[in-house]
């Protein structure tokens, strides 16, 4: 009878959205909002459909979350049309390192000061936070790869890197707590968590992504080969990208956004520099037969379909992981000290470190606060908090910790998510004109 209660309830739930989904567009509120609802129904505090609980349940929270953010950020680096040496993406680049830095420390200081945490648990919940999503965002992201508004490319940036960024910070406060092995001196932390661990994701994420896309683009231009099957390129360069990095002592999460990035500039490389305009008109004069193997409309197509199947996968990613969330709030999971801590996140470290990240980049005012407002918390800080847990975080600790991500993550949906909406179609009428191809 679960069984049925459960094709009753996904069948339900999909339809409705599928039917609903231009309406909520129009309405300040957000998809995410509604999954959430929907998997507090069906969890311990509603119709039991879902029985998850924190800690017992991590490893399963785990890899649901992990497959969620993997698929966005392949998405996000999909997305991003800007060469690597480009002064565009200083932007996301100081929001996810320094800004990402500053989060971290900001909130441990309110860990230890304000909640009485110990050091290495107040970082910990500082790295499980910091990191802003790239599942739960995409309202507040880039709509096309043309698109080159500062907000939305270095909202998009930032999620696309610092979800690999944070985990050093984990580490660490892995380690302060005595569960992970920092070296002497911490001097292990230094060189393999934070210069190998970034560095081995990065370069093996670009390594396959660019890799991948001048294989296909050469079997398919030259020989007519490896076409029609791009949802399986899609899938194969993620996972390969993801377990690769883990082989060899990298950041999985990196290395995925690095694909992506990679492919999207062997097509912008292999395009010849064409604008949106010239790409579209060369679609126009090929059959549509042909445009997977045309040495002029190949990279682009291949570049459109890898896109356009990973978004579809990222939906069914966002709605498996914001049911999750949902299953696991109920009144036990709120933590009575989340009220005031998750505005104090929102309202104040947020914006604190972003605009210490981003002193002298050249936004505008405006567009500063838009980025301090929109650091959505989601799947990233689900992930993490599992993590943590299924590496022996110890009780009362456990609790504490899982009790504040799972609160402040769920004001984030509730938040951002009411708010996305007016905003950045208020920033739409007064955003300055984009620049670049």
């Amino acid at each position: 009878m679960q069984d049925t209660a459960w094709f009753l309830f996904l069948g339900l739930l999909l339809t409705v959205m599928a039917l609903a989904g231009s309406v909520v567009k129009r309405v300040p509120l957000s998809a995410a909002m509604f999954y959430l609802v929907a998997g507090y129904a069906i969890g311990p505090a509603g119709l039991g459909l879902l029985g998850l609980e924190l800690p017992p349940g991590a490893r399963v929270v785990e890899r649901v979350a992990e497959v969620a953010v993997i698929v966005s950020l392949f998405t996000a680096g999909l997305k991003l049309r800007v060469p690597p040496g480009d002064r565009r993406w200083l932007l996301p680049v100081r929001l996810a390192f320094l800004s990402m830095a500053v989060t971290v420390g900001l909130i441990a200081l309110v860990g230890v000061y304000l909640l009485g945490l110990p050091l290495g648990a107040a970082v910990l919940l500082g790295a499980v936070l910091a990191p802003t999503d790239p599942v739960l965002a995409a309202d507040v992201q880039v709509t096309n790869a043309w698109d080159r508004d500062h907000v939305r490319f270095g909202l998009t940036g930032e999620a696309g890197l610092n979800d690999g960024t944070a985990f050093p910070f984990v580490f660490l406060g892995l380690g302060l707590l005595g569960l992970h092995d920092l070296g002497a001196g911490g001097w292990r932390w230094w060189a393999v968590d934070l210069v190998w661990g970034l560095a081995a994701g990065l370069g093996t994420g670009w390594a396959l992504g660019g890799g991948a896309g001048r294989l296909v683009l050469y079997l398919r231009r030259g020989h007519q080969e490896a076409v029609g099957r791009d949802n399986f390129l899609t899938l194969g360069l993620i996972a390969l990208s993801y377990g690769l990095a883990d082989v060899l002592g990298g950041y999985g999460f990196l290395s995925v956004f690095a694909a992506g990035v990679a492919l999207r500039r062997v097509e912008m490389q292999e395009s010849g520099g064409a604008s949106r305009e010239e790409l579209r008109e060369r679609r126009r004069e090929v059959a549509e037969d042909h445009l997977a193997t045309d040495p002029d409309t190949a990279p682009a197509h291949l570049a459109r379909q890898v896109l356009r199947f990973n978004e579809q996968v990222e939906r069914i990613g966002e709605v498996a992981v914001v049911l999750v969330l949902g299953s696991l709030l109920s009144l036990s999971a709120l933590a009575p000290a989340g009220w005031w801590f998750a505005p104090l996140v929102f309202l104040a470290v947020r914006p604190v470190a972003v605009w210490i990240g981003l002193v002298g980049s050249g936004v505008t005012g405006h567009q500063l606060r838009l980025i301090g407002w929109f650091g959505v918390r989601g799947a990233g800080s689900v992930y993490y908090l599992a993590y943590a847990l299924t590496h022996g975080l110890p009780e009362p600790l456990a609790s504490e910790i899982s009790r504040l991500t799972l609160t402040t993550v769920a004001v984030s949906v509730v938040v951002h998510g009411i708010s996305v909406t007016p905003l950045m179609n208020l920033y739409g009428r007064t955003a300055p004109p984009q620049t670049g191809k």
